[in-house]
């Protein structure tokens, strides 16, 4: 069973295609996975076992009766529970919506199904994914597994903790300030931001509407451009999805040529604050960057020091306006409806009752950023914040082909260290935020392990907008030379997680 759990998804795909093993087997082989693990880890919400067995011997059937299937087929993929699937609850780990089993798919949901993917479950998150830990779940927090003391990232720590626990090979995350790149950074695991409007967006319960994308998660550069090859792609039911053909992100991850591209090191995105660790790995993977034959400079974009700040006007701005359809009226948590409370006052009880902490906190920021006399102070300042920004990533793209940095400060911090500290919570995001406010593509990339404390590290690269590939042909060139350079993938054995019966 080790075998199947640690074997790629490309991997995987193609032995099952071959009939070398079937979906189901391995399908079960990772069911038995989070049986065992996840009462520890706590990455999965929800685990749909029936049907995820049911889709498996479906894929099998098909393969069997000489129907050719994408690279994909038959592979088990976590859903983070922020994106809709019928056959199963979405709640955005929040209480107002626990229990809600969506009337519609996503687009990506059915792309995915559609190239027989096999969903496994719903992961943990941030609730409505606001957080950098994982910590913010109505449903309690998710553990790293490479230290189970430790967060996995947030918000999407539930698909990353679920790929380095070897619970799925694939993983959906979405990004909205860092969010599939963060988590992916702290677990030693791949995560893409797609170029903003390059996936669908129809389905993912929104959070920020001008932030929010969709994007692929595994443990290998090819694995993830396999996946985005899945769910990227216009979708006319998203006004904001490009109507462009898709750069052939594939090709890009098996190609890993970076000779001749000029990689840009951005100079405020490092230095007071950043770990000794984090910085040593950073370093020496621009060293190596040079050997790989690229030609690497230094560029600065003076307004990535706004980014935080503008960010977190923007952002709650947005998510005042978006959770405003929770009002206990049509879908989800009710209380107080006996008779004897006035609609707004059943409404304030709900929202009081379901709502988390953090949830309240942003929506009462953004309520007061938009409010009559400090609109223009508050949110217009901060959206010419945004737009010099964007001007800063054009120039540096004139310059450089990508630019790269830490994904994140420091390594995984401790479980409770940042909950009462929300300004340091949000610096986890300090890198990833610039991409999500520009809109560009971006990604991070396992780079080894801190010296100080074993943890893994990641490399941020950006790219510009509809320029994904170039995203994969780094991580693809930097994944082949430190595998060289390790013997072997960053993990190449299962961890040792106790086998406590799962809480999901």
């Amino acid at each position: 069973m080790d075998e199947l759990l640690t074997t790629s998804a490309a991997q995987l795909g193609a032995a099952i295609a071959a009939r070398r093993t079937t979906s189901e087997e391995v399908t079960q082989a990772h069911l038995d996975r989070i049986d065992q693990v996840d009462g520890q880890i706590n990455a999965f919400l929800h685990v749909a076992s029936e049907h995820a067995l049911e889709q498996a011997r479906s894929v099998d059937r098909r393969i069997a009766d000489g129907e050719k299937l994408g690279p994909l087929a038959g592979v088990p993929l976590a859903l983070k529970d922020i994106v809709t699937w019928t056959k199963a609850p979405t709640t955005c780990a929040s209480k107002i919506l626990e229990g809600w089993i969506p009337p519609y798919d996503a687009t990506i949901t059915r792309r995915m199904v559609e190239a027989g993917i096999v969903i496994l479950g719903k992961t943990n998150l941030d609730e409505f994914a606001m957080g950098s830990s994982t910590e913010n779940s109505a449903y309690g927090a998710t553990r790293n597994p490479w230290d189970t003391d430790r967060i996995p990232g947030g918000s999407g720590g539930g698909s990353s903790a679920a790929l380095a626990a070897f619970e799925a090979p694939l993983a959906i995350g979405t990004d909205t300030g860092g969010s599939i790149r963060q988590p992916a950074s702290v677990t030693g695991t791949v995560g893409i931001k797609p170029t903003y409007g390059g996936v669908s967006r129809y389905g993912l319960v929104s959070l920020a509407s001008s932030l929010d994308q969709a994007g692929p998660c595994a443990r290998s550069v090819l694995d993830a451009a396999l996946l985005h090859e899945v769910i990227a792609g216009h979708d006319p039911a998203d006004s904001t999805s490009i109507d462009q053909p898709v750069p052939d992100v594939v090709d890009a991850a098996r190609c890993g040529d970076i000779s001749g591209m000029r990689i840009g090191v951005v100079r405020e995105l490092g230095g007071e604050g950043y770990a000794p660790g984090v910085e040593q790995r950073f370093a020496e993977t621009v060293e190596l960057l040079t050997r790989l034959g690229a030609e690497v400079v230094e560029v600065s974009c003076p307004n990535f020091d706004h980014a935080l700040a503008a960010y977190y006007l923007i952002q709650p701005s947005e998510t005042s306006s978006n959770l405003a359809k929770f009002d206990a009226m049509r879908f989800g948590l009710r209380v107080g409806d006996d008779g004897k409370h006035s609609a707004e006052e059943v409404m304030a009880m709900t929202r009081g009752a379901g709502f988390g902490r953090e949830v309240k906190r942003r929506i009462i920021l953004g309520t007061y950023a938009l409010s009559s006399g400090y609109y223009d102070a508050y949110y217009g300042t901060a959206q010419k914040i945004r737009t010099l920004i964007t001007a800063d990533f054009t120039a540096a793209f004139e310059q450089c082909d990508v630019l790269v940095s830490p994904t994140t400060p420091t390594t995984a911090f401790r479980i409770g260290e940042r909950v009462n500290d929300p300004v340091a919570m949000y610096k986890a995001d300090l890198c990833t935020i610039p991409s999500s406010m520009a809109g560009n593509a971006a990604a991070s990339f396992p780079i080894g392990l801190a010296p100080e404390d074993g943890l893994p590290v990641g490399l941020q690269v950006m790219a510009p907008p509809m320029a994904d590939d170039r995203l994969y042909r780094v991580g693809a060139a930097v994944e082949a030379a430190l595998q060289e350079q390790w013997g072997g993938p960053l993990w190449r054995t299962l961890p040792e997680l106790s086998t406590e019966g799962a809480q999901a």
